[in-house]
């Protein structure tokens, strides 16, 4: 059988993952009281299209943003909250067969938008950020992402329930090195089903 058969079933995490959200406190305690439901986010700058976002397994990240969130947000009480999450039918961008995926859709947008005389969106930093070479408002991306969805959806193609990515940001951790001090996981889930349940992150405690 040829490697390059896109038709094995090992192509999602096949358990459940433990997520984190930065939030206020006030959110945190409404959403694991059942009180209220996290809002997806829909910014055409999301670094993986639309959905529910969570730090893989990653709750020091997580507290971090939370205390120092983009752009003009500021958390009062910052805090973070806890998911048991399932991937479900995930569009993995560290899986090979859907990093291909990504290119040709990319690719395929760039022709057709030669073809019309438009631009593609870009990604780029905020305004008087002109240092970072992680340009943090990701257009692009997020649209390239949203247009494998949309393509789906137009096939009548069962949809992807996730998207996730890992990420290399910030500044080498010395120099030369290969280890950058921001990298991380990033999991959007777009299928609510696939958030199993939530909860309030507790401490490690002495055993035995």
């Amino acid at each position: 059988m040829s490697s390059s058969n896109t038709n094995f079933l090992y192509t999602s995490d096949p358990g459940l993952i433990l997520g984190f959200h930065g939030c206020e406190k006030s959110v945190r305690n409404a959403v694991v009281s059942g009180r209220k439901m996290l809002k997806a986010s829909e910014n055409e700058y999301d670094w993986l299209g639309c959905g529910f976002y969570f730090w893989q397994n990653n709750y020091d990240r997580t507290l971090e943003f939370a205390k120092n969130p983009p752009g003009k947000k500021k958390y009062k009480h910052p805090s973070v909250l806890g998911a048991i999450l399932s991937l479900g039918n995930c569009l993995d961008l560290m899986d090979a067969k859907y990093i291909k995926s990504l290119k040709i859709s990319y690719e395929t947008l760039e022709q057709t938008a030669a073809i019309e005389g438009k631009q593609l969106p870009r990604n780029k930093n905020p305004k008087g950020v002109n240092n970072s070479k992680d340009r943090v408002l990701r257009a692009l991306d997020c649209y390239v992402i949203e247009s494998i969805h949309k393509a789906m959806q137009a096939q009548a193609t069962y949809p992807f329930d996730s998207t996730r990515g890992a990420f290399v940001e910030g500044v080498p951790i010395y120099k030369n090195a290969g280890f950058n001090e921001k990298t991380h996981i990033q999991i959007c889930i777009r299928n609510p089903n696939c958030i199993k349940g939530f909860f309030i992150p507790r401490q490690e405690v002495k055993w035995p």
